[in-house]
């Protein structure tokens, strides 16, 4: 398990990035959009794999963007061979939205790396591919660090508030809410669900179309139970894994035949659709305390007002610790809440899950 806690960075220090791509018009496009922002410079750009890592010892870069398809040795074979010996470095892939690159991004978190950005279409004007790259691939590098403190910390009391004490029932639904870090995580963590288990499980992803499929059917080949894309309509079944699709929010709804899945592309919360915050609320309305919930790794703090109130509600929320998780962001926000009645390093959230589903 890979241990990174935010790096602090100084007032005044740079955010050190290496640009690794075949093309020398995306490097010069993403080092424009980079070298923008004053917190950011890009030390070195490397054509392919075998440059990048020959260069990495002199250029020591604080984060690595990376193509995937490239000549002699391209961006998985890259991966594969940096995180032999470097764990910590974070790695932003560069991905296209088709299958074929939806599938390499997937492969390429599966080997450690640890958020990805897609290209824009060979048609978008200079203008448009530098609006798109300043407002998704910053931010991105971005959540790996955090400034230094300027004032004294609020005294751990006022930090973490107290969290509510769950109503003691029988659990009917899991819900899991993941971003940065998701695909790794959630293939470490659907394998300890046993075959038999009892409940549905809602899960939130922050991924686009065509990827969150794709995750779905990766997760699908780890597990007995049955992971799939949720579709409008759908009776919510035990033993099922329902995945967000990318740019629908997913909810759970009343019906006369029980609780059904609801999706639809109201505006995003948190910046996000398909959004946590959009199922927690759901879950809140249709199962009130029976919930269990589980908010993992990723930038932001979407989840954290609709784990709010599923703890008002009674449940019981789950939060992953900062050292495992790649940005704690998600789960920091709910911690801060005062909701999370666990912070539980990821190899131990299923486990409490499963405890509490038993001994309700």
């Amino acid at each position: 398990m890979r241990v990174r806690i935010a790096r602090t960075l100084q007032p005044g220090q740079k955010i050190r990035v290496m640009v690794v791509d075949d093309s020398v018009v995306i490097r010069r496009l993403v080092t424009h959009a980079l070298e923008e922002d004053p917190g950011m410079e890009v030390v070195g750009v490397a054509a392919n794999g075998r440059i990048a890592l020959g260069r990495l010892p002199q250029l020591n870069p604080d984060v690595i963007t990376l193509d995937i398809e490239m000549p002699e040795l391209d961006g998985l074979g890259m991966l594969r061979e940096l995180r032999r010996g470097d764990r910590l470095t974070p790695v932003i892939m560069f991905s296209t939205m088709t299958e074929r690159g939806a599938a390499a991004t997937l492969e390429a978190l599966s080997l450690g790396a640890d958020d990805y950005v897609t290209k824009a279409s060979n048609g978008g004007s200079l203008d448009v591919s530098l609006a798109n790259l300043r407002g998704e691939l910053v931010p991105k590098i971005r959540q790996f660090f955090e400034l230094a403190q300027t004032r004294a910390p609020l005294p751990p009391e006022v930090r973490t508030p107290v969290a509510p004490v769950p109503t003691r029932c029988r659990r009917q639904a899991v819900a899991i809410g993941v971003s940065t870090g998701g695909p790794a995580a959630l293939a470490k963590i659907v394998p300890q669900f046993p075959a038999a288990f009892p409940l549905p499980i809602f899960v939130v992803q922050h991924m686009p179309p065509l990827f969150t499929r794709l995750l779905a059917e990766r997760l699908d080949t780890l597990t007995p139970l049955s992971v799939r894309e949720a579709v409008e309509g759908e009776i919510v079944q035990p033993g099922h894994i329902y995945v967000a699709p990318g740019d629908r929010h997913m909810r759970a709804v009343n019906s006369g035949r029980g609780p059904v899945i609801a999706l639809d592309q109201n505006p995003p919360l948190n910046s996000c659709r398909p959004a946590v915050d959009a199922l927690f609320n759901s879950l809140a309305d249709v199962y009130g305390p029976a919930v269990v919930a589980a908010v993992l790794t990723g930038m932001g703090h979407d989840g954290m007002t609709g784990a709010e109130r599923l703890a008002a509600r009674g449940a019981y929320i789950v939060a992953q610790d900062e050292a495992s998780s790649v940005v704690w962001g998600m789960p920091g926000a709910v911690v801060g809440a005062g909701v999370a009645n666990q912070i539980l390093p990821l190899e131990n959230v299923v486990p409490a899950i499963l405890r509490e589903v038993e001994s309700a």
